[in-house]
């Protein structure tokens, strides 16, 4: 029995057999039906985290990423412990492994007494999460005090949805449709598209349902799309730059959440805001895409919601006349840090500056809320900070009237508010 040491991206247990992905290993053929696969890699990208969700991937195991790599941020979306930091022996692939996210440790060829030991302490917890969750089946989520705060998920693919039901959302606060694009080798049609967003809204049963346009760019790329290499793709060509200067295709992803729209409550979310021009130009395509349909006689909800992504510092200093062109923010704290502080949020040398905590990001944030209400347009965090208890209570305080969160993280934060006075 060996056992590493290694950095929680997401806490939690899984034991199962090893995968080391690699070019000449190929998952589909050994991630087993019954059979429990810990993927272990040197990094990883979205996309291919992504592929992993309709395998019987129960954690993973990286050399480089950092609490806010979209790595961790899937992992946690899918609920598999995970870890950073771990430096790779590719003769693990295949051997009985444990992830321990708790003590922040890989545990290679593990003795029966301790496998039996952790088999328990999983059942445990899974007991404990089940009883809380059905004692707490559909309440709303308010302190002691009674100040209520709507708890939404964040999902990336349609998997996602039974883990939104079975954590009991109230909602989902950020579908980010970009990761269907990730999965395929062309342009979804909008077919596709609004199969996949019809099944979700079907199934959330009347619940909000906010639909992210896709943020494709910066990691978050395929080849269809024909993107040119960028020096600093973070700040580059991505997500609504993409949709205007390619409207055909935004246009196809519009119609299909519209048509989506007529079977539930579907709401509209534009990620990467600079500009108020930008909201406006938006807001044009679509009201051509709402003319378009209504002529061939085609059903959407024509007073659906329209929201933008609260993501960059402009956005933050123009929110009070952004405001005043959407029904809601959702203010995206993962980049918000990184671009207010020039910290990549994937580079592990500049952890230490990434920092939510900086007076700039909370006080960004309050001003956003305040602005926001003058003009009675609503508020979520979507992001990690929104799961972070350290600074739920000032959230509330402030006035936050949602919080997005990974759909495994909303069991202990709605615990956490119920608990606040």
């Amino acid at each position: 029995m060996k056992v590493i040491d290694g950095i929680t991206l997401h806490a939690g247990l899984s034991i199962g057999t090893a995968f080391i992905h690699s070019p000449v290993n190929d998952i589909r053929g050994f991630a087993e039906p019954g059979q429990n696969t810990i993927v272990i890699a040197q990094n990883l990208t979205p996309a291919e985290t992504v592929r992993f969700g309709g395998l019987n991937v129960s954690a993973l195991v990286v050399t480089e990423a950092t609490q806010t790599s979209h790595t961790a941020i899937l992992s946690r979306t899918m609920n598999w412990p995970a870890l950073s930091a771990v430096e790779i022996d590719i003769n693990w692939h295949g051997k009985t492994v444990i992830v321990d996210g708790y003590k922040q440790r890989l545990i290679v060829e593990p003795d029966r007494e301790t496998i039996n030991s952790y088999l328990a302490e999983k059942k445990r917890e899974e007991l404990e999460l089940q009883g809380f969750l059905s004692s707490n089946k559909g309440k709303t989520t308010s302190t002691k005090s009674g100040k209520t705060i709507h708890i939404f998920a964040n999902i990336s693919t349609l998997a996602d949805v039974e883990k939104v039901i079975a954590y009991d959302a109230e909602g989902i606060g950020n579908f980010k449709t970009e990761f269907m694009y990730l999965e395929k080798d062309k342009y979804p049609t909008e077919e596709e598209l609004f199969q996949a967003y019809a099944a979700i809204v079907t199934r959330m049963d009347g619940k909000k349902v906010v639909i992210r346009t896709f943020d494709i760019g910066t990691d978050k790329v395929t080849d269809y799309f024909n993107l040119e290499r960028e020096d600093n793709p973070a700040l580059g060509y991505r997500a609504v730059r993409i949709g205007l200067d390619r409207p055909q295709i935004f246009k196809t992803q519009l119609k299909a959440i519209l048509r989506a729209s007529a079977l539930g409550n579907v709401a509209i979310m534009y990620p990467m805001i600079v500009s108020v021009e930008e909201v406006i130009e938006i807001k044009e395509l679509l009201a051509d895409v709402m003319s378009e349909m209504k002529n061939k006689g085609i059903a959407f909800d024509e007073n659906i919601e329209q929201g933008i992504m609260v993501e960059t510092p402009a956005a933050v200093i123009m929110s009070y006349e952004l405001a005043k062109e959407v029904d809601f923010f959702s203010i995206g704290t993962n980049d918000l840090i990184q671009y207010t502080l020039a910290a990549d949020r994937e580079n592990p040398k500049v952890a230490k500056v990434y920092n939510p905590y900086h007076p700039a990001i909370m006080r960004s944030i309050r001003y956003v809320v305040d602005n926001a209400h003058k003009l009675n347009v609503w508020v979520e965090i979507s992001g990690e900070l929104g799961a972070d208890i350290t600074q739920i209570g000032e959230f509330i305080d402030m006035g936050i009237d949602a919080l997005a969160v990974s759909p495994s993280k909303i069991p202990s934060l709605k615990k956490f508010i119920a608990e606040l006075e």
